[in-house]
């Protein structure tokens, strides 16, 4: 399977989605905004407050994704 990643410095501020590499193998999805991208870090922070720090090396695809839905009350 081939990803791609239209993500970028640019896009800081945004509602995102990031594929990375774990450590213990496999990938994974964060979803939220994201705070931080450089040749340090990329930074996302997910709806519960978390930030994720991730090597660049690690992020294997992202794009930008639409706000979330409003919450029913």
């Amino acid at each position: 399977m081939r990803y791609s990643s239209s993500l970028g410095p640019g896009d800081v501020g945004a509602r995102v989605v990031v594929r990375r590499r774990l450590a213990e193998g496999g990938l994974g999805d964060l979803l939220g905004e994201l705070l931080r991208w450089d040749t340090d870090a990329v930074v996302v922070r997910d709806r519960h407050g978390v930030e994720h720090l991730v090597r660049p090396d690690d992020v294997v695809a992202g794009k930008r994704v639409p706000p979330a839905p409003a919450r029913r009350g």
